[in-house]
């Protein structure tokens, strides 16, 4: 799978839903009715972040669940990329980007959402082939502002922005002519997570779902 394909791909599921959770789950007991609650909400594109001895597991049960798009986020390295895809990931999101992911998601067909921060990184994902990518930390390196700006002499370029994103803000993002969605944790917190809380979740993602509305877009920016 080639990096272009991989990021037709990644351009597609961030065009399902305007955000897109980012999870670390505590306990793989609570996967399936976590990935319930968000894919019920509107939110079909989860990302769980190989932070937490549950992830995999959490991965593996939630891919099972109906109408979903589970991938694994904070994939490191090629044993990452391999391990995510055992476990029934469809997707990687990076932090950055290496030669050895290249590599590994396109020996394991597994497309990938790399990382950039600067407009050197950027122009780099695209010499590999990527045009698909996650803008992160996206509040430190200069957000909105920094987007606004790389679209002038890369149009060819869409963006995640993942870091810092809440519910406050993402709209201000998904304004953005080149912000396809965006990643944000605040959607399933821990506090509701450990409790159960998945009606809360559930009405969050609803929320979410709807930031879209209202936003001026252009098509495949």
């Amino acid at each position: 799978m080639t990096p272009e394909s991989q990021s037709r791909r990644t351009r597609e599921l961030c065009a399902l839903a305007p955000v897109i959770p980012v999870l670390v789950v505590p306990d793989a007991a609570g996967a399936v009715d976590l990935a319930t609650a968000l894919i019920g909400g509107g939110l079909p594109v989860l990302e769980v972040t190989l932070r937490s001895d549950a992830a995999l597991p959490a991965i593996r049960a939630m891919a099972g669940v109906p109408g979903g798009h589970v991938g694994a986020g904070t994939v490191l390295s090629a044993t990452d990329v391999y391990r995510a895809k055992e476990a029934g990931a469809t997707f990687c999101v990076a932090p950055g980007l290496t030669d050895a992911l290249v590599a590994a998601c396109e020996d394991a067909a597994l497309p990938l959402l790399p990382g950039v921060a600067t407009p050197t990184e950027a122009m780099i994902a695209r010499d590999h082939g990527y045009d698909m990518l996650k803008l992160f930390p996206a509040e430190v390196v200069g957000g909105v502002a920094l987007l606004r700006a790389l679209n002038g002499p890369l149009p060819m370029l869409s963006f995640c922005p993942t870091g810092g994103i809440t519910a406050d803000n993402a709209g201000s993002y998904l304004s953005l002519p080149n912000v396809l969605a965006v990643g944000g944790s605040w959607v399933a917190p821990d506090a509701d997570q450990r409790a159960g809380n998945w009606t809360a979740i559930g009405d969050r993602a609803r929320v979410a779902a709807r930031l879209r509305e209202g936003t001026s877009r252009k098509s495949g920016a």
